[in-house]
């Protein structure tokens, strides 16, 4: 039985153990959306209002696209709980707004496409860890690809993950983290 901070771990390597970037640039996610201790804005919480966190990176030289991916391996379950998949981001893109809609097609991201998270929907499902679970840890993982990815919303990570191996340019891993109130 999980008790306060000291979450069950999933045991699962997240994605980003599971791509080898083969470029030699460098790429670094950031974001306004925490405090100092790097916990995440309530507002982005599926506790309060479930919006989408602004998120910034550097640009990375021949970048076709990007795509990122978030998840939880503080879970209590087999694998990381997946937040969000979004991929097909511009290359010449360096910022995601806040509150993006939760919608496959992305037409003010330049037709990025969102997949199915965890949670059964489209688009980002924010922090949401059991009460009582302790401080859990979200993985925003970028991935600067050669090229963009001719999938569907419907496309399950492993796939979008294998076909990270075979393109992606440069990446990052920026660890956010959460608690339920009441905890």
């Amino acid at each position: 039985m999980p008790h306060a901070h000291t979450p069950d771990h999933s045991g699962a390597a997240i994605a980003m153990l599971k791509v080898q970037p083969f470029g030699e640039s460098s790429l670094i996610l950031t974001t306004p959306a925490t405090d100092i201790n790097g916990r995440i804005a309530d507002r982005h919480s599926a506790y309060h209002d479930n919006l989408s966190p602004p998120l910034v990176w550097t640009p990375v030289q021949g970048a076709g696209a990007y795509a990122i991916i978030v998840e939880d391996p503080d879970a209590p379950r087999e694998q990381p709980f997946v937040h969000w998949l979004i991929w097909n981001i511009p290359g010449e893109a360096t910022s995601l707004p806040e509150g993006l809609p939760n919608e496959a097609s992305l037409g003010l991201v330049g037709g990025a496409t969102q997949g199915v998270n965890d949670n059964g929907t489209v688009g980002w499902f924010g922090p949401r860890p059991p009460v009582g679970h302790g401080v859990h840890h979200y993985h925003f993982q970028i991935f600067a690809l050669v090229e963009r990815l001719p999938f569907d919303e419907k496309t399950p990570l492993a796939d979008l993950v294998n076909a990270l191996k075979g393109d992606a340019l440069a990446s990052d891993d920026l660890i956010v983290t959460y608690e339920a109130a009441g905890a």
